[in-house]
């Protein structure tokens, strides 16, 4: 009996400290929906920012994420993009489909409210083929994406886009 007693408190606060317990699959639902915000983006490091609307929308189904969406900039110019994200325990991994068109990987996990994913670029960008994104959920209905790069020549990390939304539906 003191054995079962003991095996049930190591696992409970296994359960409380060991994020590979965490919820993904609620997580991600909390993550659904029709997503319209705004923000900036820079297409080249050194390059000015630019202002962006953005509209996504997220479908989520058990462990897996499906992000689909686009932007607008500089009047005319619209790109759409994506990412597919599935959780394993704690770590997630997928593919994202930027402007390029060029599929990139992602992998990464989950801390509190933010994805944080390493991407490897389809082909080079900013000089290498390395950057970070993350997906953060703020609040209840606000979500927040960001790509975060290295500036080769300086060392110093470079937000290249930060996109905010608010979900209407």
């Amino acid at each position: 009996m003191k054995t079962s007693w003991i095996a049930a408190v190591a696992m409970s606060l296994t359960a409380l400290t060991h994020p590979a317990l965490a919820d993904e699959a609620g997580f991600l639902k909390s993550l659904r929906g029709t997503w319209s915000g705004k923000g900036t983006i820079i297409t080249r490091i050194g390059s000015s920012p630019f202002n962006v609307l953005c509209d996504f929308n997220t479908k989520a189904a058990g462990v897996s994420l499906a992000m689909t969406g686009s932007c607008r900039g500089l009047v005319v110019v619209r790109r759409t993009v994506s990412a597919d994200i599935k959780a394993n325990g704690v770590r997630y991994s997928g593919t994202y489909l930027g402007p390029s068109g060029v599929p990139s990987t992602l992998s990464g996990t989950r801390t509190g409210n933010s994805i944080d994913l390493a991407v490897r670029w389809g082909r080079e960008t900013n000089g290498d083929r390395v950057a970070r994104m993350t997906i953060e959920k703020v609040g209840g209905n606000r979500l927040r994406l960001r790509t975060i790069d290295k500036d080769l020549k300086t060392g110093t990390a470079v937000v290249t886009s930060d996109i905010r939304l608010t979900r209407y539906r």
